[in-house]
């Protein structure tokens, strides 16, 4: 009966984890939803050259020729 014991023990830990793993993968499903969302308004609304130039410039680091960027450096 020792071992019974066991297994419901070592059960409910394989449970628990993959309730964990669970709610993981449910937060990225979210969170790509909420991305797919928001691009498809993008798409929707014919405003894509926006877009494309917010990303340009705060994912990608681009810059306009005459714009200047100073970075607070002291902190690194």
């Amino acid at each position: 009966m020792v071992g019974c014991g066991f297994l419901i023990f070592t059960t409910n830990k394989d449970c628990n984890e993959k309730n964990h793993e669970l709610e993981t993968i449910q937060a990225k499903i979210d969170s790509y939803e909420a991305e797919n969302a928001e691009l498809q308004n993008v798409l929707e609304s014919d405003d894509l050259s926006s877009y494309m130039e917010r990303i340009a410039i705060e994912e990608r680091g681009y810059a306009y020729p005459d714009e200047r960027r100073f970075y607070d450096v002291s902190r690194d």
